[in-house]
């Protein structure tokens, strides 16, 4: 028959293996919540590296075809490179017309949104094209609204000028430096795609220099 001593002995020994078998579930228990934490962190981290990649290349994707798009020329516009822009008090022979470009007069035509009712002289005009500036011209074949229109729309625009052209080949000309668009009618979608991309573009070889202050003759 066993001892009170040996019974308390037995005792204590059954609450020191059923704390220790406790101990040993509650760290199976934690251990098993940090793997579903490590594994959970993991995930989530993959999801948001693969937004940020895919958001990445999203965004240089856009920036791309944006790029693109300004890059991309107007439909039907003529190019010409290889300008030439020394400064001459004379008149130059230039092989378009109106010209868009080369050698031309020391002083610019004011082209703050200016309209002119009579013909300028190419080589003032070409200047401001320098500038960055949009020349808008017309001949006898435009049509009365059209050539309001375009007024209109020339007055409210800085880096723009207009006038007649009676020789030019079209009833509208758009000519920016290097770049030339013929249209036949002021509503025509071009005209605003034309002004939006030349006006201060990146054709233009003097950016910033000054649309006033030269001749308004």
């Amino acid at each position: 028959m066993a001892s009170a001593k040996d019974k308390n002995k037995n005792t204590r020994q059954g609450k020191g293996e059923a704390r220790r078998a406790r101990i040993e579930e509650m760290r199976r228990a934690e251990q098993a919540r940090e793997r579903r934490n490590r594994t959970i962190t993991l995930v989530a981290s993959g999801a948001i590296l693969a937004g940020l990649v895919g958001g990445g290349w999203y965004l240089v994707d856009r920036a791309n075809e944006k790029e693109q798009a300004k890059a991309a020329p107007v439909s039907g516009e003529k190019t010409w490179s290889k300008l030439g822009r020394t400064h001459v008090n004379k008149a130059v022979d230039y092989p378009m017309n109106p010209p868009v470009g080369g050698d031309h007069a020391p002083v610019w035509q004011d082209c703050n949104g200016n309209v002119y009712t009579s013909e300028l002289k190419n080589e003032n005009a070409v200047h401001s094209l320098e500038h960055g500036a949009v020349w808008v011209t017309y001949n006898d074949m435009a049509s009365e609204a059209d050539i309001k229109a375009l007024a209109a729309k020339v007055g409210k625009t800085p880096y723009t000028l207009m006038s007649p052209v009676r020789k030019q080949s079209s009833p509208i000309t758009l000519s920016a430096w290097g770049h030339q668009l013929t249209l036949t009618k002021a509503s025509d979608p071009r005209v605003a795609e034309f002004l939006g991309k030349y006006v201060q573009g990146k054709q233009t070889p003097e950016p910033g220099a000054a649309c006033t202050g030269g001749t308004n003759s």
